[in-house]
């Protein structure tokens, strides 16, 4: 049997009515181009049980074979490349670097089928619609769910892997994680329990992850310094650079400066302007446009050639093809690519003369823009943000991080912060900063910036390093301790494996939108909903009076279930059937709603709800 629809994706945010696109991506990719991407991945799957199974017995995995695992995984992130030709291509390498694998086998049996298929290139087509290829090869919603979220976790880790692998940065027990993972994705013993653990498996690599890449990006360029970086636009010839590899930025910048060319950061590429050793190069001349989805405005008024160095790709007009370049693991058919060479090194010298002969950017905006709160900077506030937590100079930290998209109810991360009170502080990583980053913002809330942005998505590593930091410093227990709010928003597979690290770490009570991701099942939501407090956003006034506890219902989050129960009668057998059974006990008479709501892995939000609504019923609210 073969698959009934032209395509099935539903990895990102904006996916097709929120259940998954099945003619066309909504990210402009077509059927052939995502059935091709299922089937990179298959084989990936497949060399990746071989390697797995060989670690097992011992054997040394080539190095080439690990990069050429984890640039798979990139090839396929949402918007990362639309070239149908390019990914059969890495369909080829990966089924010859298996096939010189798979010998090396003390034995070969019990090979899950991707470890073994074989096939002409005339039939990777046919091959990737067949039953046992892309999403829907898994019959069972939650299983399907769990092995989604692990392979959506590892592919955001895999772009993070990638980067530090640039960098000269590698881990071994990451690219080990990885393929064990994927190969786990394929075996039919995995249960529910166990594929729980390997999301959980999941976060703790991304953590690791996160760590390697700030490593291998600070000894490259040194720590970021706070700053201030240019939203208007010289009179040089430029070039633009997009996506987020810092490596494809130093050589353009090092090129380019020979040849009296400009050079612009783009959406989640601006917070490169802060590494000393990158704002040290005088042709770095500022940021332009907004996020990534406005590109195909931005780049129209830009006029000058534009490189794409890793995912956010938005299919560009036809007069925009012939100054469209792509590198890495970035792909788009009609477009130049730019391969790096055994050294790595890639050159850029047709991009800079087409700059020379282009138009000067058109300004869309002006003044400057501030961050470079990378953790070393964010650690100079340490001090001074514990006092105005203890002192009450600061009611809340809002952490608004994640991907920005094109749907309109994004515009509640605007909204929320127009909401948040004079006294709250924002800390931001990613491209949602542009929903409420303003140039020339000089607002401070207790002496710091009131958002202080920590740079690109993967640095959310910083603000996970500075919030321990301050967990320690006020002597609490837990992270969750701490008045800080979670508010995220996500997109594609890069914030799936931000999610599964703050999970790891064990954060609750995050708010996720503008939607929940489709490739969560009931079952599996309802998993995350119980053992952490997942809520999706709602509406800006409903969330904020639960994140600041202003609302007008009676029973709120931090008033203590000894007091709710000798004021409330009435409500005990409501808590108890909600599944609080610890109203009796002598914990009660100083632990807080949310605290137990947490203990007992409920959602506290859920139990106002409930709560709330029984007093109304009685008319007390």
């Amino acid at each position: 049997m073969e698959n009934q629809n032209a395509m099935f994706c539903y990895q990102c945010q904006e996916t097709m009515a929120g259940t998954g696109c099945t003619r066309t991506g909504m990210c402009g990719k077509k059927a052939d181009t995502a059935a091709m991407q299922d089937l990179l991945i298959y084989v990936t799957k497949g060399i990746s049980a071989v390697t797995t199974r060989l670690r097992r017995q011992k054997t040394e995995i080539p190095a080439e074979v690990n990069r050429l695992v984890t640039e798979n995984l990139c090839m396929t992130v949402t918007d990362a490349n639309f070239d149908t030709e390019m990914l059969a291509d890495s369909v080829e390498k990966t089924l010859a670097a298996r096939d010189g694998l798979i010998g090396r086998l003390s034995k070969q049996d019990g090979l899950p089928d991707a470890a073994t298929w074989t096939g002409s290139r005339e039939s990777f087509a046919e091959k990737a619609h067949a039953k046992d290829v892309g999403v829907m090869a898994t019959r069972d919603d939650d299983i399907r769910s769990f092995r989604e979220l692990i392979t959506y976790g590892v592919k955001g880790l895999a772009v993070m892997n990638n980067r530090a692998n640039e960098l000269g940065k590698n881990d071994p027990d990451v690219d080990s994680f990885i393929q064990r993972a994927l190969s786990q994705t394929l075996d039919e013993t995995m249960t529910g329990g166990s594929l729980l653990a390997l999301v959980m498996e999941t976060g703790r690599y991304g953590v690791r992850g996160m760590d390697l890449l700030d490593r291998a990006q600070t000894e490259a360029f040194g720590h970021p310094a706070a700053g201030k970086i240019s939203a208007g636009v010289g009179n040089r010839p430029a070039i633009l650079v997009a996506g987020d590899d810092l490596h494809v930025l130093d050589q353009v910048l090092a090129q380019a400066a020979e040849q009296g060319v400009d050079v612009y950061t783009y959406s989640d590429m601006m917070p490169a302007a802060f590494y000393p050793k990158l704002k040290a190069y005088g042709n770095l001349a500022g940021n332009y446009g907004g996020a990534w989805w406005q590109q195909k405005t931005d780049f129209e008024h830009f006029n000058g050639p534009v490189i794409m160095t890793g995912a956010d790709i938005v299919p560009p007009k036809s007069d925009l093809l012939e100054r469209f370049f792509t590198t890495g693991t970035a792909g788009y058919p009609g477009t130049v690519h730019i391969s790096a060479d055994a050294d790595g090194r890639r050159d850029f010298s047709p991009v800079i003369e087409m700059a020379k002969k282009c138009e000067l950017p058109h300004a869309v905006d002006g003044g400057k823009i501030a961050g470079g709160y990378g953790h070393d900077q964010l650690m100079k506030l340490l001090d001074q943000m514990a006092d105005a937590v203890r002192t009450g100079s600061v009611s809340k930290i809002f952490v608004l991080a994640g991907s920005d998209g094109r749907a309109k109810t994004r515009s509640y991360y605007t909204d929320i912060v127009k909401a948040m009170p004079d006294d709250a502080l924002i800390l931001t990583a990613g491209s949602l900063k542009y929903r409420f980053l303003k140039t020339d913002d000089e607002t401070t809330v207790a002496g710091m910036p009131r958002i202080i942005d920590a740079g690109q998505l993967s640095d959310v590593y910083s603000i996970i390093q500075f919030l321990l930091a301050l967990k320690d410093k006020l002597g609490l227990d837990n992270l969750n301790q701490l008045p800080v709010v979670y508010d995220l928003a996500w997109h594609d597979q890069k914030d799936t494996i931000v999610l599964l690290s703050l999970l790891y770490l064990d954060v609750k009570h995050m708010h996720i939108g503008p939607t929940f991701p489709a490739y969560l099942s009931k079952n599996v939501l309802d998993v995350l909903v119980k053992y952490f407090g997942i809520a999706q956003i709602k509406s800006v006034q409903e969330d904020m009076e639960a994140f600041m506890g202003a609302s007008d219902t009676l029973i709120k989050p931090d008033m203590i279930v000894g007091d709710i129960v000798q004021t409330y009668p009435s409500l005990v057998p409501v808590m108890m059937s909600a599944g609080l059974h610890c109203i009796g006990c002598g914990v009660s008479t100083m632990e807080t709603l949310a605290e137990a709501c947490m203990t007992h892995g409920l959602d506290v939000y859920d139990i106002l709800d409930i709560l709330n609504d029984q007093l109304a019923q009685e008319g007390k609210a």
